[in-house]
């Protein structure tokens, strides 16, 4: 099996938790928060998509999903567009009142745009770095399965937050 088949495993496996999540959930669940600095499901999956979204987009060397395909304006959030939620405040979490249709839409588009790319991947890009920030450089490799990992872990949250309000 190759590395890219691997990824798509893994990609696609979050997007049937994204589907599960959002399956038979009224807006009022989607929405709610455990606590008053907590996540709710809407922010959660809206993050997951952007942190995708943004860090596939830069690794692939194209534009996000998420104004390339309209998304941004779509989505109607008070963000700035090259918003992914990454610190945000816990007024700004209550600030992403998003229904299911929409946060499975954006997350299904990027999610082919997320395959198409690992599609085309060879073994010998995964080497690549993508992010001299880090020490060590950060290659395409560990950048994948860093999202992938983000990505789990979100929606590992949004399923539990699901448990505790519906």
């Amino acid at each position: 099996m190759k590395s890219s088949e691997i990824l798509i495993d893994g990609f696609s496996r979050v997007q049937e938790q994204v589907h599960a999540v959002l399956g038979g959930i009224d807006e009022k669940a989607l929405t709610a928060r455990p606590s008053d600095t907590a996540n709710s499901i809407a922010w959660l999956i809206w993050h997951l998509t952007r942190i995708q979204d943004d860090h596939l987009a830069d690794a692939a060397g194209h534009e996000q999903v998420h104004t390339a395909d309209g998304w941004h304006a779509r989505l109607g959030l008070p963000f700035d567009a090259a918003d992914t939620g990454y610190d945000h405040s816990s007024e700004q979490v209550g600030q992403v009142v998003l229904s299911a249709e929409l946060l499975r839409g954006y997350y299904d588009a990027v999610h082919a745009r997320t395959l198409d790319f690992l599609r085309l991947l060879t073994e010998p890009e995964l080497d690549r770095i993508v992010d001299t920030r880090w020490n060590p450089p950060v290659t395409l490799a560990v950048r994948l399965v860093s999202v992938l990992d983000d990505d789990l872990e979100h929606i590992g949250q949004a399923a539990y937050v699901k448990g505790l309000v519906s």
